[in-house]
C-alpha cells in the first residue's frame, strides 16, 4: 500500500521509556504490539540527498518492507514537518537492485526496537536504539499529546537518527560505523531480504 503526505513529528531523547509507557496506559492509548525490530537502510548518490536535507530509506520490520522518501524539513514551533512518500516492497533485493541501477548506493544503516501506541490522532513510538531510548510522536496534535505525557517541548530533538549517530561517533570514534546492535550485524545485503519478504 502506498502513502504520500506530510509528516509531523516530535522526537525526545534520553527518556524514561517505562514512565512514558505508564502514562500512555493511563491515557487509554492503544498499544499496537510488543517492541519489534527494525533494520533501516539509507541510500544516496554521493551525498546529494543528504545535502538537500532529503532521505531515501528502505525499512525492514515485522510488517514487511517499505521504501520511503522524505523531503527537506521545516518547523512549526517544535514540530518537524516534511513531505513523506512511502510504499510497500515485496522483494527487498529487487528493490535494492533497482536503486543501484539508478545510481543509488547503500550509505548508512541504523536499527531499533520500536513499540507503537495510538493516542488520539497521534502515533507514539517508544524506540530502543544502540545509543539510548527515544520517544517519537507523529500526527496532528503531537505537541499537545507530548505535554500530556509529561515531555518538555523545549527539549525536543531536531536531529534524526543518522545525525544523532554521527554526533555520537565524534565522541565515540571506536563505535561501529553504523547504528546497529552487536547481535544484529548480518543482513546488509543477504538475509535481510528474506526477513523482509517473509515478515
Amino acid at each position: 500500500m502506498s502513502h504520500g503526505g506530510i509528516e509531523r513529528e516530535l522526537k525526545f531523547a534520553d527518556v524514561d521509556a517505562e514512565h512514558v509507557r505508564r502514562r500512555l496506559a493511563e491515557m487509554d492509548a492503544e498499544r499496537q504490539g510488543p517492541p519489534a525490530f527494525e533494520d533501516n537502510w539509507i541510500f544516496d548518490t554521493g551525498g546529494e540527498l543528504e545535502e538537500s536535507g532529503s532521505l531515501l530509506r528502505l525499512r525492514i520490520d515485522r510488517r514487511g518492507a517499505r521504501i520511503t522518501f522524505k523531503g527537506p524539513a521545516s518547523y512549526e514551533g517544535r514540530v518537524k514537518v516534511r513531505q513523506e512518500i512511502e510504499t510497500g516492497v515485496e522483494r527487498v533485493e529487487a528493490m535494492r537492485s533497482i536503486l543501484e541501477a539508478l545510481g543509488y548506493r547503500l550509505v548508512r544503516r541504523y536499527q531499533k526496537y520500536r513499540e507503537e501506541w495510538l493516542l488520539g490522532s497521534a502515533v507514539v513510538s517508544l524506540d530502543h536504539t544502540p545509543i539510548g531510548d527515544f520517544v517519537e510522536l507523529e500526527g496532528e496534535g503531537c505537541e499537545r499529546f507530548a505535554e500530556r505525557l509529561g515531555l518538555d517541548l523545549e527539549s525536543s530533538e531536531r536531529r534524526n537518527y543518522l545525525r544523532l549517530y554521527a554526533d555520537y561517533l565524534r565522541e565515540n570514534p571506536d563505535a561501529p560505523k553504523d547504528m546497529i546492535f552487536p547481535d544484529r550485524t548480518q543482513g546488509d545485503g543477504e538475509g535481510a531480504a528474506d526477513r523482509g519478504s517473509a515478515a
